[in-house]
């Protein structure tokens, strides 16, 4: 499995997630506290946006562990963002430790990362793979089952903000602009996001189910367009044995000395973390509940709702 962490606010420097906090990024990818294997070494992955450059997101990646990468620990000290997602990996067996299988992954102005596993991946791929428009096939550059979560997910995501407009899923790619223009007037993008969310997880299992296979999915998954956000933390049936995750919302995020807290919230200052372990001893975390969404809203209104 792996860790990750996922910020959206006020704009703050990437190390905020990555180096300072007692029980950063790059401390789980040696010490997790929350997993049976306290060890994420198989690689890692930053992603940002820097909106007053362009919508499309920044991204960082690399397969030697985060805790010994020079260039992670330099880049996460000068870079701001409103938006950061940071992962660190812990392969799944049979799947290569590549640059290209390392989290997190970007289409367009979308950036998606995964901690968990697709139950059978391997028994399911061609079908997933046969499901895919040509658009979203030719996006995926690497063989994890993240990444072909993620490609489901932009073609369900742009049959639903394109489903008032002719034409099929290949002629309305997931990277296009025309993808988060249309339907604008018919719902927000976050809820475009949380259907699409929902359609894809509904989706996988459905075709696992097709193939006779039993092995439950660990789906704690995040995607942003860099202004709003869809995470989830699911597991096939529900009950016990879900990954860890939790939200803490407020406004100016700090670190001092290795103690990271949100301070309270204001017009001006807000910010929402998400992660799988809480990144060091402030009071203000919460579990997501087990096979539950958290809808992020532009402005930071968020939601909790049952998958």
């Amino acid at each position: 499995m792996c860790r990750f962490a996922f910020y959206l606010g006020s704009p703050i420097v990437v190390s905020s997630l990555v180096t300072e906090p007692s029980n950063s990024i790059i401390h789980q990818s040696f010490h997790s506290h929350e997993r049976s294997e306290p060890l994420n070494g198989d690689g890692f992955g930053v992603s940002w946006y820097a909106p007053e450059v362009r919508p499309q997101p920044a991204l960082f990646r690399d397969v030697t562990p985060a805790w010994s990468d020079a260039n992670l620990h330099s880049l996460s000290q000068v870079t701001v963002s409103p938006c950061i997602f940071a992962h660190v990996r812990a392969a799944s067996p049979g799947l290569p430790v590549t640059r290209l299988n390392c989290h997190p992954f970007t289409s367009g102005r979308f950036a998606f990362m995964h901690n968990g596993h697709v139950g059978g991946f391997a028994q399911i791929v061609r079908r997933l793979q046969a499901g895919l428009s040509d658009s979203a096939w030719a996006g995926i550059r690497g063989s994890t089952d993240s990444e072909h979560l993620f490609a489901w997910f932009c073609d369900c995501l742009a049959e639903r903000r394109m489903e008032a407009a002719p034409g099929s899923r290949d002629d309305a790619p997931a990277d296009s602009t025309a993808v988060a223009k249309a339907g604008a007037e018919l719902e927000p993008m976050s809820e475009s996001m949380a259907a699409a969310m929902r359609a894809t997880i509904a989706d996988q299992e459905r075709l696992k189910r097709e193939a006779g296979i039993e092995e439950r999915s660990l789906l704690n998954l995040v995607v942003s367009d860099g202004r709003e956000a869809v995470i989830t933390r699911y597991i096939t049936g529900g009950g016990d044995g879900a990954e860890t995750l939790y939200v803490h919302a407020g406004g100016r995020f700090v670190c001092e000395q290795g103690v990271c807290r949100l301070l309270d919230r204001t017009a001006a200052e807000r910010g929402l973390l998400v992660a799988s372990e809480p990144l060091s001893d402030d009071p203000g975390w919460e579990a997501v509940p087990v096979n539950h969404l958290l809808l992020i809203r532009d402005g930071l209104d968020f939601e909790i709702s049952a998958l």
